[in-house]
């Protein structure tokens, strides 16, 4: 029987603080008012005011990561206090929460996606279906036919009226005599198949499927300012999609495959019925977006990092962080370009922040084949965390400074 327990909080006292490891629980607001905020007022980041009926707290306690913000108490506030090993029970016998906050989250993320393109690479997102054909193109010149031809497919079936069209099915034409890609439409099957370097499906795109990896790995992307971006590379028993299905808007992000993959599908017709029957999902799909979200408030904090060299080494960091390797050595797949594309520095930026980034041990990682090796994370870690406390106190001395 599920047994849950109240907290009390009396007013200007912290329910959470940024960065303490108490993270077996979270809090369900039953009265009261509470201040959610990051010490180092990250640009991009809004203070946000919960009362009755909102939750703090989830976040960290369903990714088990350590606290992402300050939650403090505005007036006297009671608490329902839920353990990360009670949240199944809790979902079994009140969806309706469950379903609140994975909703929530999913507003959040993509807010958070809105601030985390703004502030690393300098642009934004777009919702509107003309943007695939900026997609359609950048592949196209990259060579990447496969992937091209789908954007430009679904650019011809949105975007009908476009002054473009002509343009684009004179090279839809000449793509489909290049490449033997045909999987333009999402199968009502459960499961589907696609070949390395194909789309699933485009940022911008109408849809509203999610999908669950069941074999190999899909490469999450967004095309900006005539550049890929790669948002994260995802693996067997990851979900993606979801947000498009919950919040019934276009993709935020491209999916491809990143290496031959077979994938479970979850349409919104399904996905109540699995909702009503299998808590499990739910569960599923809020560690998912707490694991993405703290993510996504790392990425925030290294975005908000001036030098390149800080930029970097953060970003290496968070690689770490998210792979849970704390001690010892870490060998990564990435290169240096895959880094610094990961942080936003500029392609023609790349030579320069190299030679200010060179392979040496003393700087936390080697370049071993092409690929960063890490020979100990630790040391690592401790380097990447001096770089974002220098940043702050730069950054701090320019706020306190009225001729800067």
């Amino acid at each position: 029987m599920l047994q849950l327990q109240f907290a009390n909080f009396r007013k200007d006292s912290y329910l959470f603080v940024e960065g303490k490891e108490d993270n077996d629980h979270f809090y369900i607001i039953q009265s009261g008012k509470v201040r959610c905020f990051k010490s180092n007022d990250p640009k991009g980041y809004s203070v946000k005011v919960y009362g009755p009926g909102d939750f703090v707290g989830v976040i960290s306690c369903m990714s088990n990561r350590s606290q992402i913000e300050n939650v403090i108490a505005l007036a006297d506030t009671k608490c329902i206090s839920v353990r990360k090993d009670q949240y199944p029970e809790l979902i079994e016998k009140n969806t309706p929460i469950a379903l609140k906050i994975i909703r929530t989250f999913a507003n959040r993320m993509r807010s958070m996606n809105e601030i985390f393109m703004q502030e690393s690479i300098k642009s934004t997102s777009s919702d509107f279906p003309e943007h695939m054909l900026d997609v359609a193109r950048y592949y196209d010149k990259m060579g990447k036919h496969s992937i091209a031809i789908y954007a430009f497919y679904h650019y011809m079936k949105e975007c009908r009226n476009s002054v473009h069209i002509p343009e684009v099915q004179e090279r839809f034409k000449v793509l489909s005599t290049m490449t033997d890609f045909r999987n333009f439409e999402q199968t009502k099957e459960l499961s589907c198949s696609y070949s390395k370097d194909e789309m699933i499906f485009s940022e911008s795109q109408s849809g509203s499927d999610m999908f669950v990896i069941q074999e190999g790995e899909v490469a999450i992307t967004k095309v900006t300012s005539g550049k890929e971006v790669i948002l994260a590379v995802l693996k067997k028993g990851d979900m993606f999609g979801e947000m498009a299905l919950l919040e019934n808007k276009p993709r935020s992000a491209s999916a491809i495959a990143h290496s031959d993959c077979r994938l479970m599908v979850i349409n919104r017709g399904n996905f109540d019925q699995m909702v009503s029957t299998q808590p499990q999902l739910i569960s599923r799909l809020t560690t998912t977006f707490s694991e993405r979200l703290w993510t996504s408030y790392r990425q925030l904090d290294n975005a908000n990092l001036v030098n390149p060299v800080y930029k970097m080494t953060d970003m290496l960091a968070l690689q770490l962080e998210k792979a849970r390797k704390f001690t010892g050595s870490y060998q990564t797949e990435l290169t240096l370009e895959d880094l610094a594309n990961m942080t936003g520095i500029p392609v023609t930026s790349h030579t320069s922040v190299f030679t200010q980034f060179p392979s040496d041990k003393s700087k936390g990682f080697l370049v071993e084949k092409g690929k960063i090796f890490v020979p100990d994370c630790v040391e690592l870690l401790k380097i990447a965390s001096f770089y974002r406390k220098m940043n702050q106190k730069a950054t701090q001395g320019e706020k306190s400074n009225p001729y800067l």
